[in-house]
Parts: C-alpha cells; sequence; structure tokens
C-alpha cells in the first residue's frame, strides 16, 4: 500500500515497524516520485555513486541530470551526464563496459544517488576494474 507521499513500505514488511538501533527502513518509490526526491543542484545534476551489484565495491563517480536519470530507470542501461561535453552518455556506448541497473537509492537529503550496478569490463576509463585505486598513505 502506497502512503501519502508515494512510498510503497518494503515488500519485506520490515519497514512497516520502527527500526531497531542500527536498522534502516527502505522505502520503496515509483520512478516518479524516486525522481522527484531527488534534489538536483543549481545546474541541474546530482553526482551517482556506482556500486558493484554483487561484490559491493565502489566503481566510480559520475554526474547525471533528471533525463539520464529517467533513461536509466527506464530503460535499465545506466546514462550519465557529461559535464565536459554537455551530453548524455550511456555508459560503454564506445568501450562496451556496461552497466545495467539493478537498484536505484536516492540518500536522505536528496543529493545524492546510489546505483547499484551489473558492471561488464572495467569501470573506470584507465581500464582499472574501479576508478578508486589511489589512497591515501597514513
Amino acid at each position: 500500500m502506497t502512503n501519502v507521499f508515494g512510498i510503497t513500505p518494503h515488500p519485506d514488511g520490515f519497514a512497516a515497524r520502527p527500526p531497531h538501533q542500527g536498522e534502516v527502513n527502505i522505502e520503496t518509490l515509483s520512478p516518479d516520485a524516486f525522481l522527484a526526491a531527488v534534489a538536483f543542484d543549481a545546474n541541474g545534476l546530482v553526482p551517482a555513486i556506482a556500486q558493484d551489484a554483487k561484490s559491493g565495491e565502489v566503481l566510480m563517480m559520475a554526474w547525471m541530470n533528471a533525463e539520464s536519470l529517467q533513461r536509466t530507470i527506464s530503460s535499465g542501461d545506466v546514462v550519465y551526464w557529461s559535464r565536459s561535453r554537455k551530453t548524455l552518455w550511456r555508459k560503454g556506448e564506445t568501450s562496451g563496459h556496461t552497466q545495467r541497473l539493478i537498484e536505484a537509492y536516492v540518500d536522505c537529503d536528496g543529493d545524492t544517488l546510489l546505483l547499484k550496478v551489473e558492471q561488464t569490463g572495467p569501470a573506470c576509463h584507465t581500464g582499472a576494474p574501479s576508478c578508486f585505486f589511489r589512497k591515501v598513505e597514513r
């Protein structure tokens, strides 16, 4: 059952009870409600973190606008916005290293997306499996 905010409790039912400490209620949103929950910045963009749906590895960060997010949700092929080229780009359209959307989440403030994806080939343009391969020495 959808509430007045367009939010449907998680099908497992645990969203209907108060969370225990450390638990998070997962809200399932319609595509329209999900898009409405996103707080795009002054340039109409929102950062999107791509994470491997199976391994949990963080793969990359890219930008999305409303159109790229809508296309991603409707097609299942992840589409981003290129700030440098000022155009949409489907991940892997030239390299073949595609991303299929498994799940999409918007954070509590609506200003960051988490895309759980099925990655084909390396995610990084350098050929690395992930764009996050440099860390600070401590």
